[in-house]
């Protein structure tokens, strides 16, 4: 259970009034209160309205991921993925020491356990140097130099990978826009967003509220969001529950950094990896298998709506036609903690399954086309008054400050009062 943290709450104190704001943010996760924040650093005096629909900000994405500062090794180069989470790995490692926030550079392993999978790590290798990174292909032993109970036969090392407390990182985001003029506020939803002569009308729990530029960033819901404003992603929100495990506190002292397995470059998940947090402890995960509730975080959380958005969507039948050896085994993995237990093993034998306590579990909002392909980069649409953000998976949490500079690089003309 994750503790309640006052700083997040920001409910709103009376209903909007009529006047009219410069930009509207919805979606209170890291990304929402990025580009509030550069919005206030670019344009100082600019009228900003930032609204969440939870009790809390970085209820969602951001405050249940894996912690980690990805370094763009897995990305396609010349993508948007590739340049802004290299960039981006950079930029949160600044922000995180400017404000004291908890983070380290502790770099990753990604590992061969087999033969087989060397030509997919040197293909990883590869990808790595066109991304312009400091990866360095080691041997079984130098790679036990750093975890002295891994197993592997080679390995990539990935020096610029570390961790942080995003819900940390939010905080800073939220405390700079608000000391800057922009209004935070929590406990809104949106219902509607509509187009009016100068911009538009945000239509919410808390009443209207007028914007002459609106950004969202809703994450689970950002394709209903866009499609609220009148825009098509070209692509639906498909929830994919990620179940974590940790290790208990007194095996812990098993993994120093972070392990990742070669992934398969048939799937898009990365596999069950394990990451050494912030506070200490060790994640082994995640999984990945269809959440029945785009936020339902327990296994069996039910929201018949949304499970029939996503089964009645054809591009997810074809997904699973493609994948559907590679989705049985992640089922079977998340009813099975044996078989959760030997994934994990394959990276560190000596772990057994009574080391393995339940974590929480979070939600991968990830967009897929009606052929089955997968938005395989971060996807903005655009509008003449209004940007949405319908694909910011990871490594979004990473990128968020740079997502943050394109999103308002595309905010053209500028607003203005």
């Amino acid at each position: 259970m994750q503790q309640a943290d006052p700083a997040l709450h920001l409910p709103a104190t009376a209903a909007f009034d009529d006047s009219w704001r410069d930009v509207a943010v919805v979606g209170g996760g890291i990304i929402g209160l990025a580009v509030a924040r550069e919005l206030t650093r670019r344009r100082p005096g600019l009228g900003i309205t930032l609204v969440e629909k939870e009790p809390a900000l970085a209820s969602h994405q951001t405050g249940r991921n894996s912690g980690v500062i990805h370094s763009g090794i897995y990305y396609p180069p010349g993508s948007l993925k590739a340049r802004l989470c290299a960039a981006g790995s950079r930029s949160m490692v600044a922000f995180a020491q400017e404000h004291g926030i908890a983070h380290e550079v502790c770099g990753k392993l990604v590992v061969a356990t087999e033969e087989g999978e060397r030509a997919g790590l040197d293909r990883l290798f590869q990808r790595g140097l066109e991304n312009g990174l400091a990866v360095t292909k080691i041997t079984a032993a130098e790679a036990r130099e750093t975890e002295p109970h891994l197993a592997c036969v080679e390995a990539v090392r990935v020096p610029s990978t570390g961790i942080v407390d995003y819900r940390g990182v939010c905080r800073a985001l939220a405390e700079e826009a608000t000391s800057a003029g922009a209004e935070v506020v929590t406990g809104v939803e949106v219902t509607g967003i509509r187009r009016t002569t100068g911009g538009r009308i945000v239509e919410t729990t808390h009443g209207d509220l007028k914007a002459r530029f609106v950004v969202t960033c809703g994450g689970l819901q950002s394709d209903r969001l866009a499609r609220l404003s009148g825009a098509d992603p070209g692509a639906r929100i498909v929830p994919f529950r990620g179940e974590y495990y940790e290790l208990a506190p007194d095996r812990s002292n098993l993994v120093k950094t972070l392990i990742y397995p070669v992934p398969d470059p048939d799937f898009p998940f990365l596999g069950v990896h394990l990451t050494k947090m912030v506070g200490g402890h060790v994640h082994a995960g995640p999984n990945a298998v269809l959440a029945l509730a785009r936020e339902g975080y327990p296994k069996r959380d039910l929201n018949l709506a949304d499970l029939r958005d996503a089964v009645g969507y054809p591009g997810l039948r074809r997904l699973a036609r493609r994948h559907w050896r590679a989705g049985l085994q992640e089922i079977h993995r998340s009813f099975s903690k044996r078989a959760f237990a030997r994934s994990v093993q394959r990276l560190v034998p000596e772990i057994t399954e009574d080391d393995l306590v339940p974590a929480p579990a979070g939600i991968r909002a990830q967009a897929l086309r009606a052929d089955g392909s997968l938005v395989d980069d971060f996807l903005l649409v655009e509008e003449a008054d209004a940007l949405h953000v319908c694909n910011a998976p990871s490594p979004a949490a990473t990128a968020a400050l740079e997502i943050a500079h394109t999103i308002c690089d595309r905010i053209q003309p500028a607003p203005s009062r």
